[in-house]
C-alpha cells in the first residue's frame, strides 16, 4: 500500500543549487536576492518551473533565447523546494530536477493541461454540526477560457454510509436469479437492512459524492461557511507525483514551494488519481 503513504507523509528537503546555474545566473547583475524571491503566486510557480520569466518576474517571450533556458531553469527549479525540511533525500530531488530538465526530452508543467488538482479545505454546517470536508477542483475548458470545477469530495460523513460492511452481509445480499417470475416481490430485501443497499447495485456502482454534496446543499442540510488550507498535486511528470503547499514564513525560501515528492508506478498514479476524480 505504497501509494497510501504517497498521500500521507514525507515532504521535501534541500539540495544545493547546481553550480552551472550559479555562475550562469551571478553574472547577470550584482543583488541575487531579487532572483530568490518568495513565489507568490502558483502561476508563477509554473513560469519559474519552466523557465518562462526573468529574476524580475518578468514573463518572457517565446521567441527570447533565456525562455525555457535549461541553465537559468536549473536554479529555479532548485529553488521551488521547501528547504526547511530535510526528510528528502538529494538523490532524489536530483532524480526528479534531471528528469524534467533533460536537453534532449524536457519536461514543462502546463496550467491548463490535465493531470493536476487542487485540494481545499472547507467548513461546513451539516446537521448544525461544524463539519470539515476537502473538495478537489481541476481546471475546465468553457468556451474560449477556462474555469476551476469540483471533480471530487471527501467527507467522513459520506463515506460512513458506505461501508462494506461484514462478509455475511455480502453473502446474502443478492436478489435470485429467478426473481422476475416472482414480479421481484423479493424486492424489500434492498431496503430492509440499509448498511448492505449497495451491494444490489451492479458491479460498476461508485458512490457519486458530488451528487450528495450538492443534494445536501439544496436539501438545507449543509451549509458553506469558510474556505481553509489549500494545496495542489501534480501528476503531470510521467513516472512522479509532487505536492504544491504554501509557506508564510520570512526570508526568500516561501510562499508556493514543492512540499511532497514521490516516484510513482503507472499502477500507484492511476489509484491515486482516484482520490481527485470520480
Amino acid at each position: 500500500m505504497r501509494f497510501l503513504n504517497i498521500l500521507l507523509f514525507v515532504t521535501l528537503g534541500f539540495v544545493t543549487t547546481q553550480s552551472m546555474a550559479q555562475n550562469s545566473l551571478g553574472s547577470l547583475t550584482g543583488d541575487e536576492r531579487d532572483l530568490y524571491a518568495q513565489t507568490k503566486q502558483v502561476n508563477q510557480f509554473f513560469k519559474r518551473f519552466n523557465n518562462e520569466e526573468d529574476r524580475f518576474g518578468k514573463t518572457y517571450n517565446p521567441d527570447d533565447e533565456n525562455y525555457r533556458d535549461n541553465d537559468f531553469r536549473l536554479t529555479y527549479l532548485n529553488m521551488l523546494f521547501d528547504n526547511q525540511n530535510p526528510l528528502i533525500s538529494k538523490e532524489l530531488r536530483k532524480e526528479f530536477i534531471k528528469t524534467v530538465s533533460n536537453e534532449n526530452e524536457p519536461i514543462f508543467l502546463d496550467f491548463h493541461g490535465d493531470l493536476w488538482f487542487a485540494e481545499l479545505a472547507t467548513t461546513f454546517t451539516f446537521n448544525k454540526a461544524k463539519e470539515t470536508p476537502i473538495l478537489f477542483l481541476k481546471l475546465e475548458a468553457e468556451n474560449l477560457g477556462y474555469k476551476w470545477v469540483i471533480t471530487n469530495v471527501y467527507f467522513d460523513k459520506f463515506l460512513k454510509h458506505f461501508n462494506k460492511g461484514e462478509k455475511f452481509g455480502i453473502e446474502k445480499s443478492f436478489l435470485h436469479p429467478m426473481s422476475h417470475e416472482l414480479d421481484f416481490m423479493n424486492i424489500y430485501k434492498v431496503f430492509k437492512d440499509v448498511k448492505y443497499s449497495e451491494y444490489y447495485a451492479d458491479k460498476s456502482f461508485k458512490p457519486d459524492y458530488k451528487s450528495i454534496l450538492f443534494y445536501e446543499l439544496k436539501k438545507g442540510n449543509l451549509t458553506f461557511e469558510s474556505a481553509g488550507n489549500l494545496k495542489f498535486h501534480f501528476f503531470q511528470v510521467d513516472g512522479w507525483y509532487f505536492e504544491l503547499s504554501y509557506f508564510n514564513r520570512p526570508g526568500p525560501n516561501a510562499g508556493w514551494l514543492i512540499s511532497k515528492l514521490y516516484k510513482i508506478s503507472e499502477k500507484e498514479k492511476n489509484e491515486l488519481l482516484q482520490f481527485y476524480l470520480p
